[in-house]
């Protein structure tokens, strides 16, 4: 099956530049960090909320419908005693509302088939002020141009983009997916965008693993595999078997959708900087955060023509 042929014209429209002023507002300047649990000086707003208000404001009048839903969480707290260094918050400790964000197309002609793409936009709640670049602005960002790419987008299967929180506690993914589970929707994909582009070494060559649980998650590895190959992305694109789902794309699969998997620079992952105070705006690699980004949106255009994963591009 030949490549549709408006997939390379979309894939030119990815803005590098925007990556990077988009990553720089949320990971470095204004924002160090998108936590509940902190504010800047002389701001009431926690930088999550002002993270949202970022994302709101780029996205408006981009012609998608918009929904926001409240769902109570708590910070994780720092505990040095314990090998990750935090915990789950106990029952006593603060709760606040965190935002699932959902940008939404109609699909024309099969509206009840949906594409869904999520990403997770707060950074380590336990930590003082974690940029969280990889871990996931990149993802976030990269949600942002998708969405901007596709605009004018006439899809002819509902898409939408979720915004979602996994560094509080409980994900928020786990309510979409429960929400998503009992809607009249058929789920064609869930592609998590998590930590793209992070990986063991600086200037290693570009990469991205698609990390799947279930048959019909491997059906989508192994389209983005041959999407990779035949758009000439130059990525080393490889599937990996994760027999314990989890992250925003497990909430997903534990939901009963089992037809979710994720992006992400290497698995098991292997960026240096994960979780950490080092995990900054100038370590990530917008070069290889592109092409993860053209790959994500290849497979949405794919399967909003085809409508499954197993129809190949050859």
């Amino acid at each position: 099956m030949p490549i549709v042929p408006h997939i390379p014209t979309y894939l030119k429209a990815v803005n590098q530049p925007r990556l990077a002023m988009d990553l720089i507002y949320l990971a470095k300047d204004p924002l160090l960090c998108r936590t509940l649990n902190h504010s800047l000086p002389g701001h009431t707003k926690s930088t999550l909320q002002m993270a949202d208000d970022y994302i709101m404001k780029c996205l408006a009048g981009l012609g998608f419908g918009f929904e926001q839903v409240a769902v109570p969480v708590q910070a994780f707290q720092a505990d040095h005693t314990v090998p990750h260094g935090f915990r789950k918050p106990l029952p006593w400790e603060p709760v606040y509302n965190a935002m699932n964000l959902y940008f939404i197309k109609r699909g024309v002609s099969h509206p009840q088939e949906l594409i869904l793409l999520l990403a997770h936009k707060d950074s380590q709640s336990w930590l003082p002020c974690a940029p969280g670049a990889y871990d996931n602005a990149s993802g976030t960002i990269a949600l942002m141009e998708i969405a901007r790419v596709l605009s004018g987008y006439a899809s002819k299967r509902s898409i939408w983009l979720l915004f979602c929180n996994e560094e509080h506690w409980p994900w928020t993914s786990v309510a979409a997916a429960q929400a998503l589970a009992t809607s009249d929707y058929r789920a064609l994909a869930v592609l998590n965008l998590d930590s793209l582009a992070g990986k063991a070494r600086h200037g290693d060559p570009p990469a991205n693993v698609t990390r799947f649980s279930t048959p019909e998650g491997e059906a989508l590895a192994d389209l983005m595999i041959a999407l990779n190959d035949q758009l000439g992305l130059k990525m080393i694109q490889q599937k990996y078997l994760c027999e314990m789902p989890n992250d925003d794309d497990g909430s997903f699969i534990h939901a009963g959708i089992p037809t979710a998997v994720m992006s992400i620079g290497s698995y098991p992952y292997s960026e240096p900087n994960y979780h950490k105070m080092s995990d900054i705006a100038e370590h990530v690699d917008l070069d290889n955060l592109g092409l993860a980004v053209q790959l994500n949106l290849a497979t949405v255009l794919h399967l909003d023509e085809h409508g499954s994963a197993a129809m190949l591009p050859a």
